[in-house]
């Protein structure tokens, strides 16, 4: 998973597909959460979600929901929103197109 730091609070997290997909969200979900933080999920190397991974992102959000931290989801195939719509995860994420429209929404948030 390669994590790219834009700033001290904002980094971009590129995912890669499954199995490693997983691993990146375990990863992510024991980072740190003490101070304001922010970070965009890159889905263009994710192919498929399976239910593991919907119950990762969940417990990720559920995680960083409780500090000033925001995630931003961004570069979702045409199936994987689909996913997202028919499990209504899009009511509790943020998305955005790419990558640059993700890191201007959190600077002017």
């Amino acid at each position: 998973m390669p994590i790219e730091r834009w700033s001290d609070q904002v980094s971009v997290i590129h995912l890669a597909d499954d199995p490693q997909f997983t691993d990146d969200l375990t990863a992510i979900e024991r980072q740190g959460t003490d101070t304001k933080l922010a970070a965009v999920l890159d889905f263009s190397a994710v192919r498929v979600m399976t239910s593991s991974n919907i119950a990762r992102l969940i417990l990720l959000r559920k995680r960083w929901s409780g500090s000033d931290c925001r995630l931003v989801l961004c570069n979702l195939s045409t199936q994987l929103w689909g996913t997202i719509l028919v499990t209504g995860l899009d009511q509790i994420f943020d998305f955005s197109d790419n990558v640059t429209t993700a890191l201007a929404a959190l600077q002017m948030a």
